[in-house]
């Protein structure tokens, strides 16, 4: 029998829906408290998942969700450029 290759799931911080990673977004905090989309998932740093989809970025900038996964202060200037990157990358 052969052997299945398990799929990696993630939850969207912000709907909270497990999804395949590979479908979803990595956002990464490094050691330096630099905070960016990482279109690779390799960056290395600590990394929060979410959705591929329009409502979930937007309800990342809205509720401030990268400070509360994270645990610190994220500037706006962040959100706004994780929503130019997505947004622009389309």
């Amino acid at each position: 029998m052969p052997k299945t290759k398990k799929i990696p799931l993630r939850q969207c911080i912000a709907c909270r829906e497990l999804k395949p990673k590979k479908e979803m977004l990595r956002i990464v905090r490094t050691g330096e408290g630099k905070v960016f989309i990482d279109f690779s998932g390799k960056a290395a740093g600590r990394g929060a998942y979410i959705c591929n989809d329009e409502n979930c970025i937007k309800k990342l900038k809205k509720q401030k969700l990268i400070n509360k996964v994270f645990g610190c202060e994220v500037s706006d200037d962040v959100y706004a450029a994780i929503e130019e990157e997505y947004f622009g990358k389309r």
